[in-house]
């Protein structure tokens, strides 16, 4: 498929447009690295050292810098670090040391397709679906990289992805700092790169406080419509993840879980808790395989 520039210089990349997709676009970005840097990056690919990756840090420009025009001394420019930032990603997302097993698997900055993802994974995937229903094309919406940053985070390798969802949005907010911002000249909030202190993902909020605003307005939404969830029946749950999430996305998944549910029960591994009478792997009751033509067997067996 063809390319053709969609338009002029953006403040960092440059667009690239799908000429016969309009809906599809690439993002280039400039950037200087510094001496030995292919050496660095295959090193820290293969031992997954995340005080090395700092190591990986790229100059990039931004026309909106003072010394845009005028610094010929990369140094100047701005730093960032998207290959330490994956490499520490994967890192706050592995579950290998909650396990009890040491981590030695290479880790790649563009990991291969995994069928089954990790907690944390789930967690960016629930709320970056949260923050495209609630603002649907808003360009103040809030920002992938800073909804993945504090969620990792915030993160505690907890297994339950509900449970980890919920903590997560709990402490969020504690990670967004009050800094004081040299080009600004003022107090910002500051969320830094955690592989590079010095780049702040909120910079844009000073300059478009629309940004911010937005992206604390998500942040309560998405608290309310986690909460909600815990006190509503089956039908209204599906529901309310249908206005929050996307309709076709919570069918989706709720027809997963009535599979996963009917394959369990086929198997003998379905029981029933005492007192609160919930379905699932863990109970005393066994719940036994449902036949269409009935029996002279009770369904359940205690």
């Amino acid at each position: 498929m063809l390319l053709r520039l969609l338009k002029e210089e953006g403040r960092r990349c440059w667009t690239l447009q799908y000429a016969e997709a309009a809906h599809f676009h690439l993002d280039i970005l400039a950037a200087l690295v510094g001496k030995d840097y292919k050496v660095l990056l295959e090193k820290s690919m293969s031992i997954g050292n995340l005080e090395e990756a700092k190591g990986l840090g790229i100059r990039i420009t931004d026309k909106e810098h003072p010394m845009y025009r005028s610094a010929t001394e990369p140094a100047y420019w701005l730093m960032s670090n998207p290959f330490g930032y994956a490499i520490w990603f994967e890192q706050r997302a592995s579950l290998a040391l909650v396990k009890g097993r040491i981590l030695t698997e290479s880790v790649k900055p563009v990991p291969s397709y995994q069928p089954t993802k990790l907690p944390l994974q789930r967690i960016v995937q629930i709320l970056k679906r949260h923050r495209d229903i609630m603002f649907n094309g808003d360009e103040d919406k809030p920002i992938s990289i800073i909804i993945t940053t504090l969620a990792g985070r915030a993160y505690r390798k907890q297994t339950n992805v509900m449970e980890a969802l919920q903590a997560v949005i709990d402490t969020m907010h504690l990670y967004v700092e009050d800094r004081y911002d040299n080009l600004w000249g003022k107090m910002v909030k500051w969320i830094s790169n955690p592989v590079n202190e010095e780049e702040n993902f909120a910079d844009k909020w000073p300059d478009c406080p629309a940004r911010e605003q937005k992206f604390f307005q998500w942040l309560g939404q998405v608290k309310t419509d986690v909460a909600r969830l815990q006190f509503q029946r089956i039908t209204e749950i599906q529901e309310s993840l249908g206005h929050s999430f996307g309709k076709a996305a919570a069918a989706s998944a709720f027809s997963i879980i009535g599979e996963r549910y009917l394959q369990n029960r086929q198997s003998g591994g379905m029981r029933m808790a005492a007192g609160t009478g919930m379905l699932g792997s863990l109970g005393r009751t066994i719940v036994r395989p449902h036949s269409n033509f009935g029996g002279n067997e009770d369904d359940i067996i205690v």
